[in-house]
């Protein structure tokens, strides 16, 4: 498939052995790596452990494991759901070639360790990459995140607020099973935060901020938050 769908790549080696993967990737030094989670052995993390350095980008193949995927995820790395789609292969292998100079690897990936071997998804953190660097935040730490065109603009209980260049929407998929609730268009909030909400549907967050339910939501988030 990437032979015949993304031609710009090209292939160095192909193996089924997580050891003899590991022997290539030094040998070769790869700028991208297809990694399947599931292999004979070791798994897909597993092998990452065992590399000294990771100086390479990596888009993970995986059947639908949930939580391999939330992980993924929250560490801001790509991955792609077997049977494998042509366009979404060739749509991962544009966000590598975009991306690759922006983010540092190292720490995305020890992130993903982390991630993989908290006990529960309430003990991921959340890798968010920005032109300064890549910063990881429990989610706890997050109050609320407010749209802005094709941006996400981040608050915290602990730190300045931030502008990630991610659509609401990516973020609400990625958070909307850890206590964040999309209450309007342009808001998700962290209902941890919430401090008290209104009949006339505005929600007061514990820094002080208000935050307006839209009216087509009202019913769906009053439900949600009777049992905070």
């Amino acid at each position: 498939m990437v032979q015949r769908y993304v031609p710009e790549i090209r292939v160095v080696a192909a193996v089924v052995n997580p050891v003899e993967a590991i022997e290539k990737i030094a040998a070769l030094q790869p700028d991208l790596v297809f990694v399947d989670i599931q292999m004979p052995v070791i798994n897909g993390f597993e092998m990452l452990k065992q590399l000294p350095q990771i100086n390479f980008s990596i888009i993970f193949t995986t059947a639908h494991d949930q939580y391999a995927i939330e992980a993924i995820r929250f560490s801001a790395l790509d991955y792609l759901l077997k049977p494998i789609d042509a366009e979404e292969l060739k749509a991962a292998v544009e966000r590598f070639k975009r991306q690759r100079s922006k983010t540092s690897n190292t720490l995305l990936y020890q992130n993903l360790l982390n991630n993989i071997n908290a006990v529960t998804p309430q003990g991921f953190k959340l890798a968010l990459p920005t032109n300064d660097g890549t910063f990881f935040y429990s989610t706890d730490d997050i109050i609320r995140l407010e749209g802005e065109n094709n941006y996400t603009r981040f608050f915290f209980s602990n730190s300045k607020p931030m502008l990630l260049s991610k659509t609401l929407k990516e973020y609400d998929e990625i958070l909307s099973n850890h206590g964040f609730l999309r209450i309007h268009k342009s808001h998700l909030i962290n209902k941890k935060h919430v401090v008290s909400y209104t009949a006339d549907g505005m929600i007061q967050m514990k820094d002080s901020s208000k935050v307006e339910i839209s009216r087509r939501r009202k019913e769906e988030v009053t439900a949600a938050l009777k049992n905070l």
